[in-house]
């Protein structure tokens, strides 16, 4: 009894994971759609519904209607190139060539994108019989009614709305870039381990896999929240996570650069001639500032993935705080780097890029600049969705002659 209250514990947490769902949905619609083409069709194995619908069922009911439009045309395009073969040529090793080239080529001109080969197997499969009028009609009808069946799977039982596991995406991301900086100011500046710098580099190369990672989640959620009834403001959430995820890309992008200044610094120390000795002043800044900087990116994670307002701007206050503290503790750092390289001027440039990178993170991360950005794909949105039929009374008009 308990082994089974575990399971279905298990499933209960796990009910609202895509791959859970789709199965449960996709199964659902393929079986319907048998049921209902049993009675409707002639054929005695009416497979092309339960293959329609679990190729039609997606996670979104956006994908679906997108999917189910470009699934039918691509049957139905195979079936006509299918019934005309087989009025003007018999089936054998070159009209069957000929009938495959003919099907991919019009797949791509009417553009059904990943169906284009269902284009030629449906050619194929109704050429292959001795009644082709019969066969491709029940075919039609067999994928209309599966693209139906999924259509209205999708409608009664609905689709999530995955901005959660978008904004569990964007959290890690965050937490994972965070952890990176952390790490960067675990050494002294300049007198770093090259293998440790490597790694440290390494790591913040393997970002580009978590972003695209990421990337793939928030247009999962993004088609979620597509023609989806239960969202009133789907546009905005869009917004906010796609500009987000933006800014860490760029952030990621610097952290990389960054990680690549601090190898050079080691590998600089461990070639050249013996530096002066760590500066334990330079080092605690650079650790603060770095450490104040990855709280600023877990705050910033939590800014764009509220959902409720009072979380927003609580996120919004750590955030400005972590920042203002980051600040003073950079503007500690680059007084005491200065006088270091007045010192030392060795590796000077390497040094300044450094304070450039963190400069860059800073300010990708201010309050204002993500205000600024998401005003501005606002206004992009605003402006592209404006209605033509209103962008034309808006023009003046001509006087008429006479």
């Amino acid at each position: 009894m308990a082994r089974v209250i575990d399971i279905l514990v298990r499933w209960g947490r796990r009910r609202r994971e895509p791959a859970v769902v789709q199965a449960l949905r996709s199964t659902t619609a393929a079986v319907l759609s048998y049921v209902v083409a049993l009675r409707l069709s002639s054929e005695p194995v009416p497979l092309t519904a339960p293959l329609t619908a679990l190729l039609v069922v997606q996670v979104t009911l956006y994908s679906t209607l997108t999917t189910g439009i470009r699934r039918m045309n691509s049957v139905v395009a195979g079936v006509l190139i299918a019934i005309g073969f087989s009025a003007l040529v018999g089936l054998s090793w070159w009209s069957l060539g000929l009938l495959i080239l003919a099907s991919l080529v019009v797949g791509h001109l009417v553009r059904v994108d990943e169906f284009v080969p269902e284009v030629a197997i449906s050619a194929m499969l109704v050429l292959g019989v001795t009644q082709v009028a019969d066969t491709a009609w029940d075919r039609i009808l067999e994928t209309l009614i599966g693209a139906a069946v999924g259509l209205l799977v999708n409608l009664v039982v609905a689709p999530p709305v995955w901005v959660g596991p978008a904004g569990a995406a964007i959290t890690g991301l965050a937490d994972r870039m965070s952890r990176l900086l952390t790490h960067l100011g675990e050494a002294p500046l300049g007198h770093t381990d090259v293998a440790r710098a490597a790694e440290r580099l390494h790591e913040a190369r393997r970002l580009d896999n978590d972003i695209a990672h990421v990337d793939a989640a928030l247009r999962q959620a993004e088609d979620s929240l597509r023609l989806n009834p239960r969202v009133k403001e789907a546009v905005l959430f869009r917004l906010v996570l796609r500009t987000g995820l933006d800014t860490l890309e760029i952030c990621a992008v610097v952290l990389r650069v960054a990680c690549r200044t601090t190898t050079d610094l080691a590998k600089a120390w461990a070639d050249g001639p013996e530096p002066a000795a760590p500066d334990p002043g330079i080092t605690a800044a650079l650790r603060q500032v770095l450490d104040h900087t990855a709280l600023a990116v877990e705050s910033f994670a939590q800014l764009i993935t509220a959902q409720v307002s009072a979380n927003a701007e609580e996120a919004e206050a750590r955030l400005a705080g972590e920042l203002a503290v980051a600040g003073s503790s950079r503007d500690r750092f680059a007084d005491l780097l200065l006088a270091r390289i007045r010192r030392t001027p060795a590796q000077w440039q390497l040094y300044g890029a450094l304070l450039a990178e963190i400069d860059r993170v800073l300010d990708e991360l201010s309050v204002d600049k993500r205000t600024e950005r998401l005003m501005e794909e606002l206004d992009r949105h605003a402006r592209t969705r404006r209605p033509r039929s209103l962008r034309g009374m808006l023009r003046p008009r001509t006087a008429s002659p006479g």
